[in-house]
């Protein structure tokens, strides 16, 4: 049976507020073929800009934040004609090599592009042997940088990610895949890290991380409550859409009790506000949503 991903269905048990971001997803396009190192495209249908844009609709999403998928490791090709086919909804999360010209920064930049990509986890197209040379080059243009790995050894990786220049989101609630608790000395690292007022907290992929696992992943959301508790301001969402891991359909999330679950996590409509627009127009440096 081919994977089905629904466009539509229940509504939400609550609204997301106009101008809401989803900061994290991938989309793709025909014509784009995975490259070697990745890990292929999605299962079941390809997830097209047009699927996406239903899929908005449904959910309540106004804009989105397209990063590059792993598949096409470093040609960022489908990413740009996503972008192009989104239009202005949209900005992009590219992924490049260390010594990417300034040529092709100016291409990606004009195409809709705000922030570079390290994702030092199998499958990933930069690794955090790049970090400071990608760093550079985002803070000299304003752009941002996600930043995905264990986060497990994240007390190692601390003394770099402190000395970041530009603004950085940690990815995927920090993918702690040793399983910490909110005394584990993990979480004194990323409440310093955020302390810079350059670091913010991706709420996405739950599911890729939680060791007690759905509906309610509560390894996950005691971090998660307590890192939005400290610091509302530095938390940003995202649907982790089109759900790549899953290659079945039993493995694929309900996107809507997902979202009700994990915004269920910020304690209160100023702060989900936060989270879902006026954060993410920070970090993506996004203009200000017009009511």
């Amino acid at each position: 049976m081919m994977l089905v991903r629904p466009t539509s269905g229940r509504q939400p048990a609550m609204s997301l507020p106009k101008g809401t971001v989803d900061t994290q997803m991938h989309m793709y396009l025909p014509g784009y073929p995975a490259l070697p190192g990745g890990p292929g495209l999605p299962a079941g249908d390809l997830p097209t800009p047009d699927q996406y844009r239903e899929f908005m609709t449904w959910l309540g999403i106004d804009r989105v934040i397209i990063t590059q998928g792993n598949a096409q490791q470093r040609d960022n090709g489908n990413t740009v004609a996503c972008l192009k086919a989104m239009g202005n909804v949209a900005r992009g999360v590219a992924a490049v090599a260390p010594e990417v010209s300034d040529a092709e920064l100016d291409t990606l930049g004009e195409a809709g592009v705000v922030g570079l990509r390290i994702m030092d986890l199998p499958g990933g197209a930069t690794d955090l042997s790049a970090l400071e040379a990608l760093d550079a080059k985002a803070a000299a243009r304003g752009w941002m940088l996600a930043v995905q790995f264990d986060g497990s050894n994240i007390l190692d990786h601390e003394t770099r990610l402190v000395r970041l220049r530009s603004r950085w989101v940690l990815d995927h609630h920090g993918k702690f895949f040793c399983g910490i608790t909110p005394d584990s000395p993990h979480v004194d690292a990323v409440k310093r890290l955020i302390d810079t007022g350059r670091c913010w907290f991706k709420f996405a992929g739950v599911y890729e991380s939680s060791k007690t696992g759905g509906p309610d992943y509560d390894d996950v959301a005691a971090i998660a409550r307590l890192v939005a508790s400290y610091a509302p301001q530095r938390i940003v969402w995202g649907t982790n859409w089109p759900h790549n891991l899953a290659k079945e359909q039993k493995d694929y999330p309900d996107d809507v009790s997902l979202l009700e679950t994990v915004l269920g996590w910020l304690p209160n409509e100023q702060s989900r506000h936060l989270a879902l627009v006026e954060n993410p127009e920070e970090l993506f440096n996004l203009p200000k949503w017009q009511v």
